[in-house]
């Protein structure tokens, strides 16, 4: 009997299956323009590619991204107002109150960027890049908040409570646009070449 030749057409199927795996777990690490929120770049109707990754524990939790994103911005939101009476206290009555305005802002920021990109957009690679137009989206969102309220109370005449709560809707929903197509926005995978057409 000749093992040899069976030997090696194992070996062969062996290695085969083995770069196969290598190239898939390189096309997962390689993959950073990828958003699964987008279903035009998930390849199978599971949801799941060879470079998607899964949803997220949140996603899976809540179904929908917005509904993610609202979560999410809560949380940042009391984490804030948390920051700035701890930054009060810490600095005391020696430095204006903006300072741990500020201070919090910086804090808060940074968690924020975190939790959008991993638990919402679940996005990789670009991590400068992503950082750099999260702050951009929020610093706009900022000015256009200062904007529509002074508009809404000073021209419209509108009371400054309610034009703030609605001011303030319009801001968060028009970010998360603004999240999701310039902070986190991934190009879609190129089509392989080679199709037969």
């Amino acid at each position: 009997m000749n093992f040899n030749g069976e030997r090696s057409t194992a070996s062969a199927g062996v290695d085969s299956a083995a770069a196969t795996v290598t190239r898939d777990v390189a096309a997962l690490v390689d993959a950073p323009d990828l958003d699964i929120t987008d279903p035009s770049q998930v390849a199978d109707p599971s949801g799941l590619s060879a470079t998607a990754a899964k949803p997220g524990p949140l996603l899976r939790l809540v179904q929908r991204q917005e509904v993610a994103f609202a979560a999410v911005g809560g949380f940042n939101t009391a984490l804030g107002i948390g920051l700035t009476v701890v930054w009060l206290a810490v600095l005391g009555d020696s430095v204006p109150p903006s300072v741990a305005v500020a201070a919090s802002y910086a804090v808060s920021i940074v968690i924020a960027f975190v939790l959008h990109r991993t638990l919402v957009f679940r996005v990789r690679g670009h991590l400068l890049r992503d950082f750099l137009r999260f702050v951009a989206v929020n610093s706009g969102g900022l000015l256009l908040n200062m904007l529509l309220l002074e508009l809404a109370v000073s021209v419209w005449h509108f009371p400054d409570k309610p034009a703030a709560v609605v001011v303030m809707a319009l801001v968060a929903a028009a970010s998360y646009f603004g999240h999701r197509h310039f902070s986190f926005r991934r190009r879609p995978p190129v089509e392989a070449d080679g199709a037969v057409g």
